[in-house]
């Protein structure tokens, strides 16, 4: 059996990009979420959340806990990151045309450029 693994890094710039993409800073976070400054903090420092903490903060941010755990047996099973990130541009209701294009057209070069890739050495 293999054994998951939370990606508290991966969880905590998410939470960044929806701190920030509401224009608040992390005091209001903490509010909003009910999640304490100092959980941001350690969090922000590589900590693990507590359960409810993370229960309360992917409500707030919209996330799905899921997203964040890794379980290598399977892996090769979820759509690729590009492909869910093109999906979740494409479905924000928030952009215009062009600049969602934009941005897809600058995550997919970058992706494309710094991706670890195993036939490349």
């Amino acid at each position: 059996m293999s054994k998951s693994e939370f990606r508290g890094s991966a969880f905590y710039q998410a939470l960044d990009s929806a701190r920030a993409s509401r224009k608040l800073n992390w005091k209001q976070v903490a509010e909003e979420s009910g999640v304490s400054a100092s959980t941001l903090t350690r969090m922000a420092q590589g900590k693990r959340p507590d359960v409810d903490s993370l229960t309360a903060l992917v409500r707030w941010a919209g996330l799905s806990a899921d997203a964040f755990v890794r379980d290598p047996s399977e892996m090769n099973y979820a759509a690729e990151p590009l492909t869910q990130i093109t999906a979740v541009l494409q479905a924000d209701p928030s952009l215009p045309d062009d600049g969602r294009d934009a941005m897809i057209d600058m995550i997919t070069a970058a992706y494309t450029r710094l991706r670890k890739n195993s036939d490349r050495k």
